[in-house]
């Protein structure tokens, strides 16, 4: 008995999101096999879906997508800016697979194409806008399941949800609904409690509204960016006057040298060579047999410089 009392406040919980996110709210069109989930027509001509049979369907393919073991093997799509986010959200919580953006005619049925693809299920927002998909997927046997509005049409449908997919947050409350019922199936959720996971994150964005938000986050970051300070604020250690001038370009003198420590005896620093500071002029010539030619050197000793055609020839033997 607790558990059907705990369903039963569940399901008037999501009823009332439901209402907040005008799902119910249909066109003044109706097909003719929308009719039974239509409550009333209101004096403005706009149809009014039951919402009782919208959660019921909503029940019917979450246990759908339960059913099939490899998560990978189920497609999201949405040709809609407004059901672009909602699917992509989807996708990330339930495991499916998300196609985003425009069908490529061909990836159900084109075995030549790179992104080619054979799921066992397809999930679609618009039958009306994504109706190249439903095709292709009635010719490979796919089932499909679509959000239908009051005036959408059911041909090659086999599951429709009865619903406003028209609004970016009638869209983004259907997918959040029904990726919460998937986790609860599966056991990722215990019965009874609630998702973490808000239902703005289904939402469409508008991109005014992206960018303004990047503004702002710019301008905190800003304000708590680097300070810059004055140079003489910091500290008056470094200061100019504090380091003394001095010329590195003076080479100290031999007295100089000897005063700078007693542990050296003058006679040995006196008798050292004096330091040059001019030009190259300035050096002693060189005293004793270094300044002899350099051609001397290469003289003839002995025999060695004897012709080499001069030399005795020594019998071999082979003559």
């Amino acid at each position: 008995m607790t558990t059907a009392l705990r369903a039963l406040s569940q399901m008037e919980e999501d009823i009332q999101m439901m209402l907040a996110a005008d799902v119910h709210l249909g066109t003044k069109n109706c097909d003719f096999q929308m009719e039974r989930y239509i409550f009333k027509r209101r004096s403005d001509g706009i149809y009014i879906i039951n919402l009782a049979k919208t959660w019921e369907k909503l029940q019917l393919a979450a246990r759908v997508i339960v059913a099939i073991e490899n998560p990978q093997d189920i497609i999201v799509q949405s040709a809609r800016p407004y059901g672009q986010r909602a699917v992509l959200k989807f996708a990330q919580y339930t495991g499916a697979q998300a196609l985003a953006g425009r069908h490529t005619p061909g990836t159900f049925t084109n075995q030549l194409q790179t992104s080619f693809c054979e799921p066992r299920l397809l999930i679609l927002t618009d039958p009306r806008t994504d109706h190249q998909p439903i095709r292709e997927a009635a010719l490979g046997n796919i089932p499909t399941i679509a959000f239908c509005d009051t005036d959408s049409p059911m041909r090659y449908v086999d599951i429709g949800i009865p619903a406003n997919n028209k609004g970016k947050h009638s869209i983004g409350c259907l997918y959040w609904l029904l990726a919460r019922m998937v986790l609860q199936m599966r056991g990722t959720i215990r019965p009874g409690h609630k998702w973490d996971v808000m239902v703005d994150l289904f939402f469409y964005r508008e991109p005014e509204e992206a960018k303004e938000k990047e503004e702002e986050d710019l301008a905190v970051a800003a304000d708590y960016g680097p300070v810059d300070y004055p140079a003489g604020g910091v500290s008056d250690q470094w200061a100019p006057a504090s380091v003394p001038d001095v010329q590195w370009t003076e080479m100290p003198t031999p007295a100089q040298v000897t005063a700078v420590s007693n542990d050296w005896e003058p006679s040995l620093v006196a008798a050292a060579a004096p330091i040059s500071t001019g030009a190259w002029e300035d050096a002693a010539a060189p005293v004793g047999d270094a300044a002899a030619p350099v051609g001397d050197a290469a003289a003839p000793v002995g025999d060695a410089a004897a012709p080499v055609g001069s030399a005795e020839i020594v019998p071999t033997g082979w003559d």
